[in-house]
């Protein structure tokens, strides 16, 4: 938002450093939803959803936009990401899943003008996001793995459970992992 503002500032030629007050247009901001509305709310609050309703510094307010009855570009936005969760339940993060949720959606023309052009462009945004979610769960598997890793040390230090009792409480690391941890601690003490 703030980059927002600073665009507009330029773009309007005001000079936000001076004393005289600038002229902004009241923000408006929207959370598009792509899940099933269920009961949520069409309004969230940033203090009531993370700050149980403190009384903090920064408050703000979005919209919820939900999948609605209309034809318009949001709307079919949310409707092609549903498809492709869907399409990702069945086939998983792959290319199958984004050409399926592409051919799935050009077929109940959604999105078809756009993706009939942009098809390649699509595919290519598409798998580059699963690029950026599968290093994030490499990163999270390594991070858990080393947390495993230093809880099975402590309790090889200990010395009052077995490897294959430490192999039930850290079931991230495989046996022959937990002799190779337990002779190097070995070889340290």
């Amino acid at each position: 938002m703030a980059q927002s503002y600073h665009e507009y500032f330029q773009r309007t030629s005001q000079d936000y450093y001076k004393s005289k007050k600038v002229k902004m247009p009241k923000p408006e901001l929207y959370v598009i939803f792509t899940g099933n509305k269920g009961r949520k709310p069409d309004k969230i609050s940033l203090t009531k959803e993370f700050f149980e309703g403190a009384d903090i510094d920064v408050e703000v307010k979005a919209k919820v936009i939900y999948e609605s009855d209309t034809d318009d570009i949001i709307n079919q936005y949310i409707i092609f990401c549903k498809v492709f969760n869907e399409q990702t339940k069945q086939h998983g993060m792959t290319r199958k899943a984004v050409t399926e949720t592409i051919r799935i959606c050009k077929d109940r023309n959604v999105l078809r003008e756009y993706l009939a052009q942009r098809e390649k462009e699509v595919v290519t945004i598409m798998m580059s996001l699963f690029d950026s979610e599968q290093i994030m769960k490499s990163f999270i598997r390594s991070e858990r793995h080393d947390a495993d890793r230093e809880t099975a040390e402590r309790m090889i230090r200990k010395g009052k459970m077995s490897l294959e009792e430490i192999a039930d409480y850290v079931p991230s690391l495989p046996l022959e992992e937990l002799k190779e941890l337990e002779a190097e601690i070995m070889q340290l003490a």
